[in-house]
């Protein structure tokens, strides 16, 4: 008996005289390479790979500006700047974006966070109250890997009002959904960061929005990941072109540096 790799996302059928070899590719029931290819659109095929079913147009526009509002978050994200770190200190492509997972998994802006976030979505809907409740008092982390939040889901460490990119997240995308999540999340910003005592966060958005495209908080938690990568890559290659010499390491002021005895 021949082990079989049990998969209802992908289904290939092979060439008559090579059975390694696809001569169709089936993507949840679509011919990706017979019609796909050519005529739909990267998130497209993201969403089908997801979703399992082909994205509308209005979800198509809005994973696609999603998408564009991730994929950099700039050189002071702690994930990217760990990808730059990577790639002036020359290691491997592929390093520098497991660095740039690795640190932009978690519960600190990461994607674990926007996990945390789609599930508080879920959990209190649009209900004022329920919202008030969850922020005043967080769950607690149930034994795992992942510590203990210091700060609400979907909210930042430590700014008191969400900045204008984020707000103008909101905005835009919340035009574009046709769900309930952001347009509610929109007209409810200011009571919300009232309640949490912080600002409104960029993976708050990113929460909303995956509910709204109807994506779970395990696929939301990983096209937080994936959507993110393009920024950090790019930067990477960047600081290894300039090397290390035009890099800011950071120092350290130690109190009983030897070199300060001679």
């Amino acid at each position: 008996m021949t082990a079989q790799v049990r998969t209802r996302i992908w289904h290939e059928e092979p060439e008559p005289d090579n059975s390694f070899a696809a001569r169709r590719a089936l993507c949840h029931g679509y011919d990706v390479y017979g019609d796909m290819l050519g005529q739909a659109r990267w998130v497209d095929m993201l969403f089908l790979l997801f979703r399992g079913e082909a994205p509308s147009a209005g979800q198509a526009r809005m994973l696609e500006a999603l998408a564009l509002a991730l994929s950099n978050p700039g050189p002071r994200d702690a994930a990217v700047h760990a990808a730059m770190c990577a790639g002036v200190g020359g290691s491997t492509a592929a390093a520098a974006l497991i660095a740039a997972l690795s640190v932009g998994a978690g519960k600190a802006g990461g994607a674990r966070e926007v996990w945390a976030a789609i599930q508080l979505f879920k959990d209190c809907g649009r209900s004022p109250s329920a919202w008030e409740r969850a922020l005043a008092t967080p769950a607690a982390e149930r034994a795992g890997i992942w510590p203990q939040a210091d700060h609400p889901p979907g909210f930042e460490l430590h700014a008191a009002r969400c900045g204008g990119v984020v707000e103008r997240t909101l905005q835009v995308l919340a035009a574009l959904s046709d769900g309930p999540c952001l347009p509610w999340l929109l007209q409810s910003r200011v009571p919300l960061e009232a309640a949490a005592g912080r600002g409104l966060a960029m993976t708050g958005v990113a929460a909303a929005a995956f509910v709204d495209l109807g994506f779970t908080p395990d696929q939301g938690e990983m096209l937080h990941l994936l959507l993110r990568l393009p920024g950090a890559a790019a930067h990477a290659l960047e600081q290894k072109e300039l090397g290390h010499k035009s890099f800011p390491f950071f120092a350290l002021d130690l109190q009983d540096d030897p070199r300060g005895e001679a």
